[in-house]
């Protein structure tokens, strides 16, 4: 009899975990099916801008430090002509601030004496923008600031 009772145990033990197995790969293969990534594409403008803020730090570092500050970067200038993430942002209001973004990142090089004050005039049209535009990047942004 205790033969017989162990015998049932057994057979119970076996046939619960099996049935547990089976659920479990149902669940595995109904929650891989729901979760798709897409991957994230930057824009021209957001590839352009990531470069102008490490070009920027830079900068900053040899200005801070009395260095020669080189020549304008010439990529700045496709500011007016990459592709945004959304194309209707790229309206006369953006125009204007990346032409005073621009303007004084040109005068840091032409007028290296007031290097400090063109950088941060550019800092500025940075965050003038991106207070109407798109204002996630905004801390990092304020820490170019030159103090």
């Amino acid at each position: 009899m205790k033969k017989f009772i162990l015998f049932l145990v057994v057979i119970q033990l076996c046939y619960s975990c099996k049935e547990r197995e089976e659920v479990t790969d149902v669940k595995t293969n109904s929650s891989t099916e729901e979760k798709k990534f897409d991957m994230y594409e930057m824009s021209e403008m957001a590839l352009l801008m990531e470069q102008m803020y490490v070009d920027n730090e830079r900068l900053k570092k040899r200005i801070e430090k009395g260095d020669t500050i080189g020549k304008f970067p010439n990529h700045f200038l496709k500011i007016h002509a990459a592709v945004m993430t959304d194309k209707q942002e790229n309206d006369a209001f953006f125009k204007e601030q990346a032409a005073h973004f621009i303007k004084a990142q040109e005068l840091i090089y032409e007028d290296p004496n007031n290097a400090k004050e063109h950088f941060n005039n550019g800092i500025d049209a940075c965050i003038k923008c991106h207070e109407v535009k798109c204002g996630g990047p905004i801390p990092r942004i304020k820490k170019l600031y030159i103090k």
